[in-house]
């Protein structure tokens, strides 16, 4: 009896430091370059190239940050947003390198892949970073095809959340000949002519029917949109629903099809929050949905529906149109199924109803996030973000909880 005291004792204190965990959060690299002054103009050019996005919604990622002097090497070049968009994209590694792994490299080296090489735009090694360690400390990186150009050299560690992010000072920009390409710019994307063209023709012309409404669709063309266009088979099965609805109700609909941001097949593959959309008002909670994924399947999951992505018209970064099988509904505008409110959890004590919050409608009204500057997230990257990290540190909370939770009733067992 006496021996199981000490295990007892062991156990609460697994319990109070599983009560006292700090909660991690979600990384966001616009936040995190803002409290650096000289990391101002690449931090910028990290929103306008929307690969501040990019780096929000990875997992295990390294920045390699430049400071304003060298960024004023690089815009000296005058290359386009797009070609800019390559070269940075090459400062983006897709693993983990903090400040003591570069000086623990097996072999002394190694080779990284960058997220220009991963973009499906470099080609053959271009995009892949050597990473080297020398004797005294000395770090340096450098490109596949940098040509006789010097490597840049590890500078200082900004920032590093283990095995999360690592924001690292390099001394220069990375040079690549072909990342430095021209790149043509996109024609420009005409929302419902080519929905029309590849089987949403009827929900182009609902859009047409609602000009305030595409207004709002074609105000986020340049900042980034992802659309949801239901086909025509789809649309007609709920005409009849469509036509009951008020006008207001109608420009919600049309608007819930819309999301304020670029959403590429893999962004939407690894996305794991709710998505704000067009009829969002500000940062409200209403008219969202969630993306799933099984297997090459990709699903979003309003509170009535459930819908599949049928084909990608569009994916041409900033805006992206996907096909899919069902009109999406709100549960702002119809009923919840009763199966549904069957599976959910019971409700908690009564309390005093919130008042409803009002939400945008048609173009007029309607208030998509605007695109970041300089020294703030994106409006959706932070929210993203924040949620991720809950999901994943509530998950790892209730485990040790648990498992501590069991070893007192092994000790009480023991005891008694």
């Amino acid at each position: 009896m006496q021996r199981a005291f000490p295990l007892l004792a062991a156990s609460l204190l697994l319990l109070a430091a599983a009560a006292t965990l700090p909660v991690a959060r979600g990384h966001n690299i616009t936040k995190i370059l803002a409290q650096h002054p000289e990391f101002s103009t690449f931090n910028h050019y990290l929103t306008v190239t929307h690969l501040a996005n990019e780096i929000n919604r990875r997992l295990t990622i390294t920045v390699l940050a430049v400071d304003n002097s060298g960024m004023g090497d690089l815009l000296a070049k005058h290359l386009s947003i797009l070609t800019l968009r390559n070269v940075l994209a090459l400062h983006i590694l897709t693993d983990y390198y903090g400040a003591k792994k570069l000086h623990q490299l097996t072999g002394g080296s190694t080779i990284s892949s960058s997220v220009f090489q991963s973009s499906g735009h470099a080609p053959g090694t271009t995009g892949y970073i050597n990473i080297t360690d020398h004797r005294r400390g000395k770090v340096t990186f450098i490109t596949e095809d940098a040509g006789g150009a010097a490597p840049a050299v590890f500078v200082k560690s900004v920032k590093e959340i283990p095995y999360n992010i690592s924001i690292l000072q390099i001394s220069t920009i990375l040079t690549s000949p072909e990342a430095e390409a021209p790149v043509a710019a996109p024609a420009p994307v005409n929302l419902t002519e080519v929905m029309s063209r590849k089987g949403c023709k009827a929900f182009a012309d609902m859009l047409l029917a609602r000009r305030d409404v595409l207004q709002t669709f074609q105000d986020n063309l340049d900042s980034g949109l992802t659309v949801f266009c239901p086909d025509d088979d789809a649309v007609a099965a709920f005409a009849p629903k469509y036509k009951n609805l008020t006008a207001e109700g109608k420009a919600s609909l049309l608007l819930f099809h819309g999301v304020p941001a670029y959403y590429s097949p893999q962004l939407l593959k690894t996305n794991a929050a709710a998505v704000s959309t067009l009829a969002t008002s500000g940062h409200s909670k209403n008219f969202h949905y969630s993306v799933r994924t099984d297997g090459d399947s990709i699903t979003l999951k309003t509170h009535i529906v459930t819908a599949t992505i049928t084909s990608t018209v569009v994916d041409q970064d900033p805006d992206a149109i996907y096909a899919v099988d069902k009109v999406l509904e709100p549960r702002e505008l119809f009923k919840v199924p009763e199966v549904v409110k069957a599976d959910a959890p019971a409700p908690a004590p009564a309390a005093p109803a919130p008042k409803k919050a009002k939400h945008a409608h048609g173009a007029k009204h309607a208030s998509p996030p605007t695109p970041a500057g300089p020294d703030e997230a994106p409006a959706d990257a932070d929210e993203e973000a924040s949620d991720n990290a809950a999901s994943s540190v509530g998950a790892a909370g209730r485990w040790f909880t648990t498992a501590a939770a069991a070893t007192v009733a092994v000790a009480v067992i023991s005891v008694l």
